[in-house]
């Protein structure tokens, strides 16, 4: 089977380098040893999104100091131990199982864009985006 020598196409006139197989204008074919293809084009059928979820570990809580209720901010390394108070210099043992202590809120890193994030209590085990980047995450105490 010979290649296109190049040249004027049949159908529209149009001069086309060596080489090729269709026009470039019209898309006819130009080598008369081949035939045009019957395959058709398959519908585009879009995937369904994957939607990745990421588990982790609170990284600390905000919770109202129980002598002068203004809120701190606490790492979960200190959960269990005595605390001091930033602003009126109460100490108090750090524990959830203390009525007097209330927790305000949770606080993490994405694990998607490294950003903090802020939860309410409310949000503990449940599917949410972060704010920043959209990333799911399931925030566990």
């Amino acid at each position: 089977m010979p290649a296109w020598p190049g040249g004027p196409c049949p159908e529209c006139g149009e001069e086309m380098p060596e080489n090729l197989v269709h026009c470039r204008r019209c898309r006819a074919l130009l080598n008369t040893d081949l035939e045009s293809d019957s395959v058709e084009i398959p519908a585009f059928v879009p995937l369904p999104e994957i939607e990745s979820v990421v588990e982790f570990k609170a990284r600390g809580y905000y919770v109202s100091c129980p002598h002068c209720d203004r809120e701190l901010r606490i790492g979960a390394k200190y959960l269990g131990a005595h605390v001091t108070c930033k602003n009126c210099s109460g100490a108090f043992h750090f524990d959830f199982a203390n009525r007097k202590i209330t927790k305000v809120g949770i606080y993490a890193d994405c694990p998607h864009c490294a950003q903090r994030i802020r939860l309410s209590p409310k949000y503990n085990g449940v599917k949410v985006a972060c704010k920043h980047c959209s990333g799911r995450v399931i925030l566990r105490d």
